[in-house]
């Protein structure tokens, strides 16, 4: 069993060097125990994400991608490990420094319209709200609620209530919300789990533009691979651990045409170990043992022996007498 990360010390805020990256996680650990079994939903992930990235963190359920994004906000303690946003070590946060670190450092928003949106509020209500919690000053507020909504292009509907919104209205209203006190970096949970194609296409081109205008490092937990198209960076959690990432940009062929190039790399974490993709492996057919070569500029993986039942020596037994 891993012991829980040590107790840190209670200090005054420090300055955050400009240059820290938006999200660094190192060894990252989290137990969770239930009727006396214990589950590693977190097994010593490493996850570097630069600041203004727009990356998508994809994974089956169980993988411990949303195990992950709690750590991130602030909602939950890993059992073990390393984890900064912005430069804040999240683990050295008190119970005070916490709240401000969720209400500025960080924006969130959830898969679910009713942890976003209180109904009874209209999407400028919504807003505003956010907004006076953070104690931001009233002379002040008007404006930054009228940059988000129009930002989010929800000035025609700013007046309406959530039950009167479309899915995808009510998304881009959640993530007005969440970007109202300026976040750093912005956390979403399954965003487009329950919206139809047409919808999840128009947010997840809001969260991009969103990220193109103002720089803020934007990170997307799903379960959903097609996100991967609308992000330069995909990071796949496997058994919690990140397993592969995947790098899109745009390219020019021979004739001048663009080409979208997506390139796959498995993770290295600094132990050694790597996750083949399944596809990799169901292919060839790799199971229990592969033999390894190494070659003068890569290493060869293949199928090894079958796994063998060991054959007994002739000789004299433990207790005296020959073996037939």
């Amino acid at each position: 069993m891993i012991s829980p990360a040590p107790s840190r010390a209670r200090s005054a805020p420090t300055a955050v060097p400009r240059d820290a990256p938006a999200v660094l996680c190192a060894g990252l650990v989290r137990i969770f125990t239930t009727a006396g079994v214990e589950v590693q939903a977190l097994q010593g992930l490493d996850l570097l994400v630069e600041r203004g990235e727009l990356v998508a963190i994809v994974g089956a359920s169980g993988s411990g991608k949303s195990t992950l994004l709690n750590v991130l906000s602030g909602l939950d303690t890993p059992t073990a490990g390393q984890v900064e946003v912005a430069g804040r070590d999240v683990l050295a946060l008190d119970e005070r420094q916490r709240v401000d670190f969720r209400r500025r450092t960080v924006g969130f928003v959830w898969q679910q319209t009713g942890r976003n949106l209180l109904p009874y509020l209209t999407v400028e209500e919504n807003v505003a709200v956010v907004a006076a919690i953070a104690g931001t000053p009233k002379r002040q507020r008007a404006g930054r609620v009228d940059d988000v909504v129009g930002l989010l292009g929800l000035d025609g509907i700013r007046d309406r209530r959530p039950a009167h919104l479309s899915g995808g209205q009510q998304q881009r209203a959640a993530i007005a919300v969440a970007l109202v006190n300026e976040p750093e970096v912005l956390l979403t949970d399954e965003p487009t789990g329950e919206l139809d194609e047409a919808a999840t296409a128009d947010v997840l081109e809001a969260l991009r533009g969103v990220n193109a205008e103002r720089g803020v490092s934007t990170v997307i937990v799903t379960h959903d691979a097609g996100v991967s198209d609308h992000v330069g960076r995909t990071v796949r959690i496997r058994d919690g651990r990140t397993s592969t990432e995947t790098l899109r940009r745009w390219d020019v062929d021979a004739e001048g045409d663009e080409l979208h190039v997506a390139e796959e790399f498995a993770v290295l974490d600094r132990y050694g170990r790597l996750q083949l993709p399944e596809e990799f492996t169901g292919a060839l057919g790799l199971k229990e043992r592969v033999r390894l070569g190494l070659e003068p500029d890569h290493i060869r993986v293949e199928q090894g022996h079958e796994r063998s039942r060991p054959v007994p020596r002739r000789g004299r037994h433990a207790l005296g007498g020959e073996e037939e």
